[in-house]
């Protein structure tokens, strides 16, 4: 079992950046892919990014290339979303999943076994 808990959502302005967390315990997260995903008010979850259980390669979503970056501390068994020149269309609840020897490569939801909580991000025009 893996427990994933997300933090460092908010309220930020457009154009601004925001760092969100996800702190793994139970397992040896350096096995674990990670994904990101968000879930706008009424919409589906959607993938955001994700990186493989190597730390080596990672995929993003189309609409935030170039914006977010998704990167892994092992020693601290944490992976983070960095979010520059956020959206409107950005804001939704954001969770981090993970699956055991992921390559990352998969953008669906049920390629991912274990999920956190989520945390909000609102972004003000």
């Amino acid at each position: 079992q893996v427990q994933l808990v997300e933090s460092g959502g908010g309220l930020v302005q457009a154009g601004g950046s925001l760092r969100l967390s996800c702190a793994a315990s139970g397992r040896i997260f350096s096995s674990y892919a990670v994904g990101w995903f968000l879930q706008a008010p009424g919409k589906e979850r959607e993938f955001v990014a994700a990186m493989a259980w190597t730390g080596v390669t990672t995929y993003y979503a189309d609409s935030v290339k170039g914006r977010f970056t998704i990167s892994r501390d092992n020693a601290k068994n944490t992976a983070y979303l960095q979010m520059n020149s956020l959206k409107p269309e950005d804001a939704a609840v954001y969770f981090c999943a993970a699956v055991r020897y992921g390559s990352g490569s998969s953008l669906r939801e049920r390629a991912y076994d274990y999920w956190g909580q989520g945390t909000q991000v609102t972004v003000s025009s």
